[in-house]
């Protein structure tokens, strides 16, 4: 798991001025909650007091009340109220802050940046282009997977598991002699895709029988950005596509929210909305039935734990990508965080910490980098 990048945190409906709301991501606990602007905010969720949990608080104005003693946090985590104090008038002491992070709201979709990097060197979050066009429909769905997120990225970039994994998907799979050939690789900025035409043979799902449009192309690709997010094509034809993209949060060491937005740019009419959703469930139930029992639970530390072959060009280039953010120096110390933690309030560090001093919580362990 990696700090500096943008991490979905909850549905745009989950986040609202009522309520705070509890999440937790890279191993760590955290608030979110809207403003009396509706401006949504996502903050360490321990009061730096006595620890309470500002996600069990209340929402009073435009700051997060602890619900142990009253304390009340803004949205840019400095504390804005200490009750015990008022009746003296006095000052609220300068260490009296939380972290807090970068958000944006994208696609239905609250994001917080979990680390410390100026906004000018912050990865992007993935652009979809098709989203909000009247010709593509979209499809926002929500799944908790019982699996490290690495892997489940890495599912989404093999080409081969479709033929053996989504058999009766009409799911587009490599001919023999495409198996045996590295897949042609693209490098883009923090990630690497690949697109081909698919030479195997297909079957025709049920669901779509029927209804495709056109002379099928049979052409589809993946690639990742960053270490969470994915984006995978599926041409049918020149008319009919799925484009689907994933943002995945990690929640620990073995367990991963996916959030998905699947765009189609055919079968648009609403009576298709209930069949669409089938089929992208069952598919994703057959994606998690394998990605929940890979032993072992975490990506293998070098490819020589496993036996790579050609077809697996995707995958090791995904990982190389991971090594060259381990050289940053942005990789957690998951051990010597599981080992502080209970012992020591935790959290990630927030661009704040660059600039300001006098912070209560300690930051998470890095595995130091060579770069």
């Amino acid at each position: 798991m990696y700090i500096n990048f943008w991490y979905p945190v909850a549905l745009s409906s989950e986040v609202t001025s009522e309520k705070p709301l509890r999440v937790k991501l890279l191993c760590l606990p955290f608030v979110a909650f809207r403003d009396s602007a509706g401006q949504a905010h996502v903050l360490s969720d321990t009061c730096v007091h006595r620890g309470g949990a500002l996600g069990l608080g209340r929402i009073k104005g435009d700051s997060v009340a602890c619900p142990y003693h009253g304390w009340e946090f803004g949205g840019d985590g400095r504390c804005t109220r200490i009750p015990s104090l008022v009746a003296h008038k006095g000052g609220i002491p300068a260490r009296a802050k939380v972290d807090s992070y970068p958000v944006q709201e994208k696609y239905g979709i609250v994001f917080a940046f979990l680390g410390d990097l100026p906004e000018p060197e912050r990865p992007p979050i993935y652009q979809i282009d098709e989203f909000g066009s009247p010709q593509w429909r979209a499809q926002t769905f929500v799944f908790d997977v019982n699996a490290y997120y690495e892997r489940s990225i890495e599912n989404g970039l093999d080409p081969i598991h479709n033929e053996f994994v989504h058999q009766a998907q009409g799911q587009p799979s490599l001919s023999p002699e495409q198996q045996a050939t590295p897949l042609p690789i693209e490098q883009i900025p923090w990630g690497s895709k690949h697109y081909i035409k698919f030479g195997g043979s297909k079957n025709e799902d049920t669901a779509l029988a029927g209804v495709r449009q056109g002379a099928r192309v049979g052409a589809a690709g993946s690639w990742h950005q960053g270490p969470n997010q994915l984006v995978t094509y599926i041409d049918l034809t020149a008319t009919n596509s799925f484009h689907q993209y994933l943002f995945e949060a990690p929640v620990d060491e073995a367990h991963t929210r996916v959030y998905l937005v699947s765009m189609r740019n055919w079968l648009l009419e609403d009576q298709h909305e209930k069949r669409m959703e089938e089929v992208t469930r069952r598919v994703v139930a057959e994606d998690f039935a394998i990605v929940e029992n890979l032993n072992p639970i975490r990506t293998p530390d070098s490819n020589t734990k496993e036996v790579l072959v050609p077809g697996d060009t995707a995958i090791a280039q995904y990982r190389e990508w991971l090594r060259k953010w381990d050289a940053k120096g942005w990789r957690i110390d998951v051990k010597a965080l599981n080992a502080r933690l209970g012992d020591h309030a935790v959290t990630i560090p927030c661009p704040a910490r660059r600039t300001s001093d006098n912070w209560v919580q300690e930051t998470v362990p890095l595995i130091p980098g060579d770069a």
